[in-house]
This record gives C-alpha cells, sequence and structure tokens, in this order.
C-alpha cells in the first residue's frame, strides 16, 4: 500500500476523463448557474431504497471487471472492476464475508435544466442506474435546496428545486449531503423545509439540521452487520448558512470541531466517512487546505474522505492506507453552459466512486467515468481510464471498465 500516492492526471476531454496531478490551486470563479427552480421533500431520517425493489445487491460497485485475485487492499484508484476475492480484506463482519459496497457521486443539481427534463418525466439517473442500485448503499451531494418557500440569498447562483424530485432521490440513494453552498441560497426557512421534505420522503440526509448539534451529529447507515457514519461539511461561500445553536443549517468545515465529530462517530461506528464541499472551482489541483483538512479527519479516525464542489475531478490520494478522492466533479448539472470552451468538457465529467469495506477498513476501491448529456444527465463513458487500487503503479494506479 503507497502512502501518499497522488495520481498524475491529464485532461482528456474528448473521452470525459480528466486525470489530474495533485499541488495547489489557486481560488477560482463562481459555480453554476441558477434560477429558482424546484423544491424537494425529506428532512434527516432513515434510508432511502437506493433502488428500485429488488436491486440492490452486495457485490462490486461498477459491475464491470471480474474480480481482481489479487485485491486491492485498503487502497488504490480505480476505473473499474469489482471486489477482491472474499477473505482477503476487511470484508463485512467476517472475513470471508465479501464486505458492503457504498457508491459516491458527486454533486447532484436538480434545478434548471435538469429540473425541466426531470419535471417532463425524464429520470436523471436512468443512464447509470446499473451502478447505483447494484451497490449496498449509495450516496451523493444535494446542490440545490429543495423547497418552495424563501427569497434568494445576494449572490451569483441560486439553486432550488421542486420536491418531486425528492422520489426519485430516494429511488436511487440511501443519503444525500446538505452541506454544500446552495443549500441556504433561500434562507433559513427554506432550508429547514427542505430536511422535513427530505424526512418525509425517506431520503436520509447528512450534514445539516435544525441546530448545531444536529447538523454536526453523523448519520450512521447499518448494512452486512456494519455501521458507517457519515458526515457532511462545507467551507465554501456563505457562512450565514451554518447552522446556530438554535437555528437551522449546514454543518461548516472547522479543523478542531471536524477532530471532535470524527472521533465521537468513531466511537459509534466501524466506518467514518468524511464528505466535504470544499476547494476551488475549476481547479483541476486540489488546495493545501484540503489536503490539511483530509489528514486531520483521517488522524483522528476517518477511513475515507469523498470531497465535492470545484466540478471537475481532482487527484486522488492514498494517506495512511486511507483514500482521500479531493473532487468527484459534477454529476447532474448543466454549467457546461456557462463556461468556456476550454472548461465545458472538463465540466461535464465526473468519477463515480465505489468502495468495499468492512470492519478493517477499505478493502477496494474503483471509480469509472460518466459526461454529462445535454440535459446535465450522467451517462457512462466506456473505455475511459480512472482512478482504480488494482491499477500498475507505473500507470498511477488507473484503470479501464
Amino acid at each position: 500500500m503507497k502512502r501518499f500516492l497522488l495520481i498524475p492526471l491529464l485532461i482528456m476531454a474528448l473521452v470525459g476523463c480528466t486525470a489530474l496531478s495533485a499541488g495547489p490551486a489557486d481560488p477560482g470563479g463562481g459555480s453554476g448557474s441558477g434560477a429558482a427552480g424546484e423544491t424537494g421533500a425529506g428532512p434527516q431520517g432513515g434510508p432511502a431504497n437506493g433502488g428500485t425493489p429488488g436491486d440492490q445487491a452486495a457485490g462490486d460497485g461498477t459491475g464491470t471487471a471480474a474480480p481482481d485475485p489479487s485485491g486491492g487492499a485498503a487502497a488504490g484508484q480505480d476505473g473499474s472492476g469489482t471486489g477482491d476475492s472474499p477473505g482477503d480484506g476487511a470484508g463485512a463482519p467476517g472475513e470471508g464475508s465479501p464486505g458492503v459496497t457504498i457508491t459516491f457521486v458527486g454533486d447532484i443539481m436538480l434545478a434548471r435544466r435538469p429540473g425541466e427534463y426531470l419535471a417532463m418525466g425524464e429520470d436523471p439517473f436512468a443512464g447509470v442506474a446499473d451502478v447505483l442500485t447494484r451497490s449496498d448503499l449509495t450516496v451523493g451531494n444535494l446542490e440545490c435546496v429543495v423547497s418552495t418557500v424563501g427569497e434568494p440569498v445576494p449572490k451569483w447562483f441560486n439553486f432550488r428545486c421542486h420536491p418531486r424530485v425528492v422520489p426519485v432521490l430516494a429511488r436511487y440513494f440511501d443519503a444525500v449531503s446538505v452541506a454544500n453552498n446552495h443549500s441556504g441560497d433561500y434562507g433559513k426557512e427554506a432550508f429547514a423545509e427542505q430536511l422535513r421534505l427530505l424526512r418525509e420522503g425517506g431520503v436520509a440526509y447528512f450534514g445539516g439540521g435544525m441546530n448545531f448539534a444536529e447538523a454536526h451529529r453523523p448519520l450512521i447507515l447499518e448494512q452486512g452487520g456494519l455501521k458507517i457514519a457519515l458526515l457532511g461539511y462545507n467551507n465554501v461561500e456563505l457562512r450565514s448558512y451554518e447552522a446556530g445553536p438554535d437555528t437551522p443549517g449546514l454543518a461548516w468545515l472547522e479543523p478542531d470541531q471536524l477532530a471532535a465529530d470524527v472521533r465521537a462517530a468513531k466511537e459509534q461506528a466501524d466506518i467514518v466517512v468524511v464528505y466535504p464541499h470544499w476547494g476551488y472551482d475549476y481547479m483541476f489541483w486540489h488546495a493545501e487546505d484540503q489536503a490539511e483538512l483530509a489528514r486531520i479527519a483521517i488522524d483522528n479516525g476517518a477511513d475515507l474522505v469523498v470531497g465535492n464542489h470545484p466540478h471537475v475531478t481532482q487527484p486522488v490520494e492514498i494517506y495512511k492506507d486511507r483514500l482521500i478522492a479531493y473532487s468527484l466533479g459534477n454529476f447532474v448539472f448543466d454549467d457546461f453552459l456557462d463556461v468556456g470552451p476550454d472548461l465545458a468538457e472538463p465540466a461535464r465529467t465526473s468519477w463515480v466512486l465505489t468502495v468495499t469495506v468492512g470492519r478493517d477498513g477499505i478493502r477496494h476501491w474503483e471509480t469509472r467515468v460518466a459526461r454529462t448529456d445535454d440535459r446535465g444527465f450522467p451517462q457512462w463513458i466506456e473505455g475511459a481510464a480512472s482512478p482504480c487500487s488494482d491499477g500498475a503503479p507505473e500507470d498511477g494506479y488507473l484503470c479501464y471498465p
């Protein structure tokens, strides 16, 4: 297992895979675009169904390649392939178990163009449903406030999505993060309504709550005998979106609070995942502050850090045999409409990350490349390399689906 492994990445626009190497980033421009749109439904609560009945089964997150007998214990970079052979790593309870698979996706923005197509009955996730429904658990970042109330706060872009998005999310996702720079776009009342709508709609959420304590409380999902804690954070405009002692809002990403939250979550769960909204728009390198925060999380007990917000993919790193994915990019989004030709293709690209976990941590992981179509909906890009734990070191641990 390599430590501090940084994956050199090159922008491969036409195949939809941005391969990037790590390095400091400079602050970038504004994110996405906006117009009020649609509201959703459901506060924190039990897991969503993560797919149509009967489609969730343990296995590799992508179902694209045969299992690798050598295994890719604790970390690696994936692009395809499946889990390790039974018993070679951490697995769910017991070493002979195949483990629990969790699929993570990047930013899900269901307002504007994606919201319009959804309102016409189209399914934003149909093109990648095979992976979303095959994993035991599926997690994403909900990059719009699900609400019908409130007024837009003064900023460049405000995203509000309609409550009709909630049953669609419930079909595919077991949990969503509400810790991002758009969940407060229509004020505290709208944020509180979002929590209620998500809860009532059966979509569990994390990274936000009706007060500070609830926002920082981990969402714990139980699967295959494992307890998996999810902690969500934001440190991108605006700080006013943060939860107060008695007011609704999101969890703000501060080093000392992050360390305390992770330690507390580790006492309650077998696996701790930190899911931060951080970094700078359209920067292909992760910033030093992202690396510092990720390492604080891992030093205090996190098993996995999965980032989002920059609207492009960023490097993957191994630190203390733990995985840091700095940015998975846009998953459902139409901000390719708002950027110039040099950024339009990278802004369409995302990595869908699937990890296999057990009591000992991560035993295998892989990514698969998706590209948003003109509706802003993700579609698989076949044959594109992306990070994979079974990859060859000379290839920067890149694999193909």
